[in-house]
């Protein structure tokens, strides 16, 4: 029996897409250059690089350099995703993966302006006369020419909404091969990712806002839409 057989139609096409894209983006690419992470990643809004349509296709896209980024994402998704269409329905289940991937991104800039804003004063700038000290101005330019692209945020969404609809479902992790119920784990996970994303370790380029933003506006849709727990799983 074909294992992709009982895939729901939203999270099927959502992995056929990302595939999709993710070959594409290495078909056009060449030595070490990948032309459609600047124009389908999305940058800060005040950007030279950005572009309206990067709100919705950075979510598409995934890092050239790690096969995992793609590959953990796309497995959080066939194992957690299709649970969640089946209660929400395939309509619902689109609209949330997109508002989550788009929550994603408004508290991943939020954080970004401010970072602005400490230095200049404001959330814009004009990138050709601007000048300051090189430590700042490497912030900036961290900012303002660093592209954030994959499906993270909207996978935790997915996270959170599993957690929140099936707390006692049993998961086991692959480096500690533990039973840990989802009402435990996925809230450690999100604790983890504030901790991260408040220290903000050197080299570490993982945008761990942009994680929150998808699991606060994953909370928030399903507290709003009144979605309830299936039966069993109280």
């Amino acid at each position: 029996m074909n294992m992709f057989s009982n895939i729901p139609p939203v999270v099927k096409n959502l992995l056929i897409i990302n595939v999709i894209f993710f070959i594409a983006m290495h078909l056009f690419g060449a030595q070490g250059q990948y032309p459609l992470v600047k124009y389908l990643a999305v940058y800060y809004f005040d950007s030279p690089n950005f572009r309206i349509w990067q709100v919705v296709t950075y979510m598409f896209m995934h890092s050239p350099g790690s096969l995992t980024h793609i590959l953990f994402n796309m497995f959080a998704l066939f194992s957690f995703g299709p649970a969640l269409e089946y209660t929400f329905g395939s309509k619902r289940f689109l609209n949330y993966y997109l508002l989550t991937g788009l929550g994603a991104l408004v508290l991943q800039m939020a954080v970004q302006a401010l970072e602005v804003y400490q230095i200049t004063g404001a959330i814009t700038i004009d990138t050709t006369t601007f000048s300051s000290s090189q430590e700042n101005i490497a912030k900036l330019a961290s900012v303002y020419y660093t592209p954030m692209l994959g499906a993270s945020g909207a996978i935790f969404g997915v996270l959170i909404a599993f957690g929140y609809l099936f707390p006692n479902a049993e998961l086991i992790l692959i480096f500690l091969p533990i039973p840990i119920k989802a009402k435990y784990l996925i809230p450690f996970y999100i604790i983890l990712e504030l901790f991260l994303g408040v220290k903000q370790f050197s080299g570490d380029s993982v945008a761990h806002f942009a994680h929150l933003g998808g699991a606060l506006f994953g909370f928030l849709l399903i507290k709003y839409w009144g979605v309830r727990r299936p039966g069993g799983f109280l």
